[in-house]
């Protein structure tokens, strides 16, 4: 769970911060597109795609739309909280790059703006350290700006001319007008116009390579297998088109953990994520393409033969993970190194605290017979165990953790389960005891101090399963009545397509992040206000072939309405009334 915690609240910081980004992007080019509009008016006759100029170095871009409908839209979502964290933000940004400048985005930047902006972030490798020391997390390393009405941007040059105090420079590069300005020790721009587009960034250097992309180096839209991921999941109404370099991303990432970007990027992870994004009524979703280089170490099964285990498991089921193979699942967590910098919890760890904890070797001791299908959950205690408040095996964490596995070898398994027993018996002088749960033989660990309970036991099929904190086993067996599959929430957030799949997960933030039942770490202020605009989030996950994967990924929001004044003005009468 800390796993998915942590890497969801990390995602969503950095959503919002490109929404944030998104706005900026308008404000530089309003600065600056009249130099570039009157010196240079060399318009090729068809609009490129904004990604073509974007040097193959960014780890991550973002092509997003200007339709004010969609970003009414994304407005909406979530909590009054989270609303004004974003409108605060909106506004400072407003405020410090249009009215600062004395442009309004209405009137100056929106008539003659394109469909779509393309933001594009740089290693901190690639900034200066000049650059570097403003706040990068909001103003991407280099904006796109599509110019669709040459007339109305012209305009602008009748309202800069007027400025004064603006310092500009200009220079040559390639055969290319460059244009500098200067307006603050903290604010510096360079900009210029290729074909029908405007480039923005705070970086001379990265202007430089953006020419030379414009002059047929590789760019981001003509590494191999993006033209035709893109090809493969874009829909006309999506709001915006991600690329990401994992292994960069992820290093720009880690400057913030304890792991140095050195050491991150030189693990062997080589993988390439497109994706397109759409609003939906009631959430945000990404449908999208993972690739693999040819030469990387990790090859994805050709098989998509997803798991039947979270049938078992109960509607009331928190979380679940599920595939189709876990040595496989194993094989690919374990591979991607740069992603372990950023999980509390490493592989290495994990094996080296197995060993030392239960003195089991988990590839050769667990894994070995673990071939199968896997479904790993986090199921709450029923009201009726969390009632029994003088039960010496209710634990006071709320929920448990279930994990069921289709064996290959099944005398290995019950060996290594035997062995485990006499460990506990042993060694930790915990009583290990041979009961039935619903009339299920199964066997039973508990730790009087803390009251941590652990059971395993079988299933039908060749199913191994293991729980382990609150005592949740009779939420399995037998079979629940009420399925996770057959739940609305679960039916309603996990995609159902691609089908057939490989793997899928599920995560109600709602009842585990925003609940105070299961005594999870105490999220940080900001933390805590994107996760309370989160119902829950669902993904699914397909092989392509043994270097791509398809997925689909939904989150769930919620969603503020703004009453109208009528309505307004009808509950205020109904308040004077006695």
């Amino acid at each position: 769970m800390s796993l998915a915690i942590k890497s969801m609240t990390k995602k969503k910081k950095s959503s919002l911060l490109l929404i944030f980004a998104a706005a900026v992007l308008v404000v530089g080019g309003g600065v600056t597109a009249y130099w570039l509009l009157v010196r240079r008016q060399i318009f090729q006759p068809n609009i490129q795609v904004s990604t073509q100029l974007v040097p193959q170095n960014a780890f991550f871009t973002a092509s997003i739309s200007t339709d004010s409908k969609q970003w009414q839209q994304l407005l909406n979502y979530g909590t009054t909280e989270s609303r004004q964290v974003l409108e605060k933000q909106l506004a400072q940004l407003q405020e410090n790059l249009l009215t600062a400048n004395g442009y309004n985005y209405q009137e100056d930047i929106k008539p003659w703006l394109g469909q779509d902006v393309t933001l594009a972030y740089f290693s901190p490798r690639e900034l200066s350290p000049a650059v570097l020391s403003n706040d990068q997390s909001v103003f991407p390393s280099l904006i796109v700006l599509p110019i669709d009405k040459v007339t109305q941007a012209m305009e602008l040059f009748k309202k800069a001319k007027s400025q004064s105090g603006k310092q500009w420079v200009e220079r040559t590069y390639r055969g290319i007008q460059v244009y500098e300005t200067n307006k603050s020790n903290s604010q510096k721009y360079s900009v210029a116009v290729l074909g029908r587009f405007l480039v923005v960034s705070e970086n001379p250097k990265i202007i430089d390579q953006v020419i030379d992309t414009y002059k047929g180096a590789i760019s981001v839209a003509s590494k191999a297998g993006y033209q035709d991921a893109i090809a493969q999941i874009k829909t006309d109404q999506s709001f915006a088109q991600l690329y990401i370099n994992l292994p960069a991303f992820l290093a720009a990432v880690a400057t913030d953990s304890q792991e140095q970007p050195e050491t991150t990027a030189a693990k062997p992870l080589k993988q390439d994520i497109v994706t397109t994004v759409t609003l939906a009524p009631k959430g945000i979703s990404f449908e999208g393409i993972s690739s693999l280089k040819p030469r990387s170490a990790v090859k994805v099964s050709n098989q998509n033969s997803g798991s039947f285990l979270p049938r078992r498991m109960p509607a009331s089921t928190l979380a679940i993970i599920s595939g189709g193979n876990i040595r496989q699942f194993w094989q690919y967590y374990t591979e991607q190194g740069a992603l372990n910098s950023l999980i509390p919890i490493s592989p290495d760890n994990f094996q080296a605290g197995l060993k030392t904890t239960l003195g089991l070797d988990w590839e050769k001791d667990l894994l070995s017979w673990m071939e199968g299908e896997f479904a790993l959950a986090l199921i709450p205690m029923s009201p009726e165990q969390l009632a029994l408040q003088d039960n010496p095996y209710s634990a006071p964490l709320g929920a448990g953790i279930a994990l069921m596995v289709k064996v290959s070898d099944r005398s290995r398994a019950q060996a290594t389960l035997q062995q485990l027993d006499d460990l506990i018996t042993n060694s930790y002088q915990l009583p290990v005891v041979e009961t039935q749960v619903n009339g299920q033989p199964m066997v039973t660990w508990t730790a009087t101090l803390g009251g941590v309970n652990a059971t395993h036991g079988w299933l039908e099929g060749n199913v191994v399963f293991f729980t382990l904190g609150a005592p949740i086993a009779s939420e399995l067996v037998p079979q629940p009545q009420k399925t996770l599959l057959q739940a609305p929430l679960f039916q309603n957030t996990v995609p159902t397509k691609p089908n057939p799949n490989t793997g899928q997960f599920f995560l109600d933030v709602e009842r585990t992040l925003n609940s105070s039942n299961l005594n999870l770490a105490q999220l940080s202020s900001q933390q805590e206000i994107l996760a309370k605009a989160i119902n829950t989030i669902g993904l699914t996950v397909a092989t392509i072939d043994p270097n791509r994967t398809r997925f689909k990924l939904f989150v769930q929001l919620k969603k503020q309405f703004q009453p109208s004044k009528a309505a307004e003005t009808k509950k205020g009468d109904n308040q004077q009334k006695p």
